[in-house]
């Protein structure tokens, strides 16, 4: 209850405040800078809790406040810039309908982010379009246009940094695994742990970007080797992931949860995916689950009573979450 209410009270102070120009005077950078102060705190806040409603809310109030400056903006350079800022709050309010499984809203405000990152000739902005869009496309099983977003991120001036070049390789994997492809996603996982080898770590980047590092390659190496039947090494990587996850990152490392436990069950170690999902859940009390993570738990359930129908535990296991997982 007291993260809930902290939570609350920090979306209500980020929303209030938003910057306005009074007495309509022109929009600078001081405006630009307030917006971008304001990003970074959805951007940890939805590493913590996970995509819904407020998050949205308030993400799509900042990239409307930014659209609204820029028509009064001093120079050409600040209106591109606020053009900027509204596509990465329009790209965070995707990211939250994703993460929420609001699919259908997450698409729209993707075109709309790239439509204000072209106009703001943005390319970081595109490359976090694209790499979205990607996720968005692998959560409808759409995994050509996986493969093609992961591409058309690759192709952006901003992935000529390594680090932003790793993730974009990384999930191109996922969309070659996604097909049962195994030598092309494989091939894209190399691409993606040598480009994170090159990348210098403590070079000041986009507030978004703080996910991704070797845990979260790690982690999405555990999806690409489930993916392909490789269970054995979708465990050892979701092992190096949580060993490294920071602990604030309660979603991403939830996840890894689950993915681990399915790995575990695939292998016959039904007790033990019981309990690593018990762990999942205590990650995230407090909050209800993202929708991303509530579906994956969902498949994890389903698996549970495939491989192991008649199993205590099993039974046990749904006793004990099916009401948290099936109505949070």
């Amino acid at each position: 209850m007291l993260r809930r209410t902290l939570f609350t009270a920090t979306v209500g102070a980020l929303a209030a405040s938003v910057p306005g120009v009074a007495g309509g005077r022109a929009a600078g950078m001081s405006e630009v800078l307030r917006l971008r102060d304001g990003m970074a705190a959805l951007i940890a806040l939805d590493q913590s809790r996970g995509g819904h409603a407020a998050l949205e809310k308030t993400a799509l109030a900042g990239a409307a406040q930014a659209v609204r400056l820029q028509q009064n903006a001093v120079s050409q350079t600040v209106r591109q810039r606020l053009l900027s800022v509204a596509a990465h709050y329009t790209s965070t309010a995707a990211w939250s309908c994703i993460d929420a499984r609001q699919l259908d809203r997450a698409r729209t405000y993707l075109n709309e982010a790239l439509r204000m990152a072209g106009m703001a000739q943005d390319p970081m902005a595109q490359l976090r379009v694209w790499n979205a869009t990607a996720l968005l496309a692998h959560q409808r099983h759409e995994y050509g246009e996986v493969v093609a977003a992961s591409q058309a991120a690759q192709a952006t001036t901003a992935a000529r940094d390594p680090l932003f070049s790793s993730l974009t390789h990384a999930r191109t994997a996922v969309g070659h695994a996604s097909r049962g492809d195994g030598h092309p996603a494989l091939r894209s996982l190399g691409h993606a742990e040598t480009a994170l080898a090159r990348a210098d770590l403590t070079a000041p980047r986009p507030s978004w970007i703080c996910f991704y590092g070797p845990a979260e390659l790690a982690a999405l190496t555990a999806i690409v080797h489930q993916l392909l039947g490789k269970y054995a090494h979708a465990e050892a990587a979701s092992h190096r992931a949580l060993a490294s996850l920071p602990e604030e990152l309660r979603r991403n490392r939830s996840m890894t949860m689950v993915r681990l436990a399915a790995a575990q069950l695939h292998q016959g170690e039904v007790e033990q995916a019981c309990a690593t999902t018990g762990e999942a859940f205590g990650l995230m009390a407090g909050d209800p689950l993202p929708g991303r993570l509530r579906t994956m738990v969902g498949d994890f359930h389903r698996a549970l009573f495939t491989i192991a129908p008649s199993a205590r535990v099993a039974r046990e296991w749904a006793d004990r979450y099916r009401t948290e997982w099936s109505t949070a």
